[in-house]
């Protein structure tokens, strides 16, 4: 009976014996809330924090980190332009059902240096290991071509980015890195993941979540457009028709 008792204690402690051999991340962010007000130009997250090694001191042989600061997932159009007869219309589009609002990612090397292929894209590290779930339905060229749209379109925005240098470490134990935060990124929840990869391998995963909102008036509109949205598109309407008629009277009384 108490071999049993025995046997089943070491079976349970297994994992915590198994855990207590592995490194951990202690991950911590400048700010876990950013706001948004009518003067936001953008914003710079620091993303910094430790590794605690078991026994306290860090290995030999060099380890890396890589940080990724991704945004809330979103269905999207994408709608590809043609000139047809001398003007420029949408011509084919298609539909992603799970594209990040918002991906960044900064690393100690460039992804392709630390991880294989299958695993970057497991973890979706960089840009084009992301999983965008293309709607289905059309030609896997058709997919690519778009999908290659999207991340370009984002890649230019300032939405989507790839800092293959963009990671201290010091002493293999402390490490930052800072990402930009465009003026037009939207609001939602934010998942900042960092992991610890050695010899091509991820050993360590640690994940904090930012909220970007926006704040005074912009937060009131958002709100009044999602919670009353027929009362917000007849005052929409009105007010472009009340400005029109001003913008007209005034044009005829100063001619």
């Amino acid at each position: 009976m108490k071999l049993r008792l025995a046997s089943l204690l070491l079976a349970l402690m297994a994992p915590l014996l198994i855990a207590a051999d592995k490194p951990v991340l202690v991950p911590d962010i400048s700010s876990r809330q950013v706001q948004i007000r009518y003067s936001f130009t953008g914003a710079q997250l620091l993303l910094f924090g430790a590794v605690v090694y078991p026994g306290g001191r860090p290995p030999d042989r060099q380890v890396d980190i890589a940080v990724v600061l991704r945004g809330p997932v979103q269905p999207i159009l994408v709608r590809e332009k043609q000139k047809i007869a001398w003007i420029w219309m949408n011509a084919d589009s298609n539909r992603f059902r799970s594209a990040p609002s918002f991906y960044a990612v900064a690393s100690s090397r460039p992804v392709g240096d630390l991880l294989d292929e299958r695993t970057a894209a497991i973890y979706e590290l960089g840009i084009h290991n992301l999983q965008l779930s293309p709607g289905g339905g059309a030609l896997p060229e058709k997919e690519r071509r778009f999908e290659a749209g999207l991340l370009d379109l984002r890649s230019r925005r300032g939405l989507y980015g790839e800092y293959p240098h963009g990671v201290e470490i010091n002493g293999g134990v402390l490490y930052r890195a800072v990402i930009t935060i465009p003026s037009q990124v939207p609001v939602g929840t934010y998942t900042a993941e960092t992991f610890l990869i050695d010899r091509h391998k991820v050993i360590a995963v640690a994940t904090r979540d930012i909220q970007i909102d926006k704040s005074g008036f912009e937060r009131y509109v958002a709100l009044a457009a999602r919670r009353h949205r027929l009362l917000y598109g007849l005052t929409c309407v009105f007010l472009s028709l009340f400005l029109g008629w001003a913008a007209a009277a005034a044009f005829r009384r100063r001619f």
